[in-house]
């Protein structure tokens, strides 16, 4: 028996209605993507209007990625048990609602109340989106499907700053999350109209799982954070990394002995996933916190308007795409391993050209440089993740992918933030005062890229096994 690599086969055309659900369910993904970032260029305004200090605009931020990845498993079981339309239905409710109620915040509390309660509702209605998809897409137009949908993570993300900067300079910061209002009011009534019914299975939610992955996530987090006001000894930031550190540890011993666990810890292990989740949490990480740090240096360093830094993202948001796009097709002939070195190497040029601080332009085309390659790492990730993948694992490595991409974009603001923490406290930082944090975020991208030819495979993407 052997194993050779063949092309996947042409997707052909969906119908007409296959083509408005996925559109349709694609606005939804999109709408979750966009508000990892989105609040970005949003942030020094909210700040001033609702005297926010640096510890709570970083959380603003981790909060909703916190919570939307570490309860994107647990949603992925709720639409298994209780239908995947329904569980759609009641995130979409649930994030529009908590949309308006940021929209509508005065204070911290019910700001990060209703950032908290979007994390939740992404998290149910993300994966639920996916299953919903893959119910009414068969065949060879699933791939074009899952194609776009793929694209989001990247493109949106990047997009979110642009439009928050938009939106920002000309209706105002509450603007960034109402416009998820109407937008999801449009979709509960075209979505249950495009869909049918997705039958549950008799599939139990691990909640132990969910929480020791929230909690363990949310505490390293918050360590992070304070270790740039308290210090990196202080105990406000060892007890809580600790802690959260040993419900990491803790959570194998729970998943072994859970009836239906969330994850098969087992999957870790598997270099391919290990890979993917590695490489995905370095991209996510880098990026969100580029596009949260840069937002402020040019806001409050060089003094640019909303709408301005949304304009000067625009090229950083079109290098992920082209980025992403490149990637894809040089991984049907490149092992991945290689994209991944070469994409963390531009990544961490960009970063040192970032670092510099030789201006706003060698700030946004560091940035720039930065957003391509790690648009390439992005795809890199998932081929790298789903190598190998079976009928019955597929979904379940992608779903530890999607959550390493919330993950990482929490932790990359949490660290990064401490860092930059004089910086983002500062009334008029300089722009230097922003370089040692690009430098740190350089260092990093240049360890994992001197690492990936060792931890990577040498997979190529559309690798089917054909057995003879």
């Amino acid at each position: 028996m052997s194993e050779t690599t063949t092309a996947s086969p042409r997707a052909v055309s969906m119908t007409r209605r296959q083509a408005a659900t996925v559109a349709a369910l694609a606005v939804a993904q999109l709408m979750l993507v966009l508000d990892v970032t989105v609040v970005n260029v949003a942030l020094p305004q909210i700040g001033t209007e609702l005297n926010l200090g640096r510890t709570a605009l970083t959380w603003v931020m981790t909060i909703y990625t916190t919570l939307f990845g570490g309860l994107v498993l647990l949603g992925g079981k709720a639409a298994d048990l209780f239908g995947a339309r329904r569980v759609l239905v009641t995130g979409l409710v649930l994030f529009t609602v908590s949309s308006l109620l940021c929209a509508l915040a005065d204070d911290a509390v019910t700001l990060l109340a209703g950032r908290a309660a979007q994390g939740i509702g992404a998290a149910l209605l993300s994966p639920a989106a996916l299953t919903v998809l893959l119910a009414h897409v068969d065949g060879q137009a699933r791939s074009r499907a899952l194609a776009v949908w793929g694209a989001l993570s990247a493109v949106g993300t990047a997009l979110g700053v642009s439009v928050g900067g938009l939106l920002t300079a000309s209706l105002g910061w509450e603007w960034v999350f109402a416009i998820n209002v109407p937008i999801g009011v449009v979709l509960l009534v075209v979505l249950p109209i495009l869909t049918g019914r997705v039958a549950g299975t008799s599939a139990r939610p691990d909640v132990p799982g969910a929480l020791l992955v929230t909690a363990g996530t949310a505490l390293i987090v918050y360590g992070l954070v304070n270790a740039g006001s308290a210090g990196w000894t202080a105990p406000a930031t060892l007890a809580p990394l600790v802690t959260g550190a040993l419900l990491w540890v803790v959570l194998p011993a729970v998943e072994r002995r859970a009836a239906e666990p969330m994850l098969r810890i087992s999957l870790l292990t598997e270099r391919p996933v290990a890979a993917g989740s590695v490489l995905m949490v370095v991209a996510t990480g880098l990026m969100v916190g580029n596009f949260f740090l840069g937002s402020f240096a040019l806001q409050r360093a060089y003094g640019d308007g909303a709408l301005a830094v949304g304009l000067e993202f625009l090229p950083v948001a079109v290098a992920v795409g082209v980025g992403a796009q490149l990637a894809g097709r040089v991984l049907q002939v490149v092992a991945a391993r290689w994209v991944a070195t070469l994409g963390l190497a531009l990544a961490a040029v960009g970063e040192a050209t970032a670092a510099l601080g030789q201006g706003r332009a060698a700030l946004i085309g560091g940035l720039a440089v930065a957003a391509f390659g790690i648009g390439a790492v992005f795809v890199t990730a998932f081929t790298a993740g789903l190598a190998t993948a079976g009928a019955t694992d597929r979904g379940l490595r992608s779903a530890v992918i999607s959550t390493a991409h919330e993950l990482g974009g929490a932790f990359g603001i949490a660290l990064l933030s401490s860092i930059a923490g004089a910086a983002l406290a500062a009334d008029l930082p300089q722009p230097e005062d922003f370089s040692s944090t690009f430098w740190a975020a350089a260092v990093v991208a240049a360890l994992t890229a001197a690492l990936a030819p060792v931890f990577v495979p040498a997979v190529r993407k559309e690798a089917t096994p054909v057995h003879h």
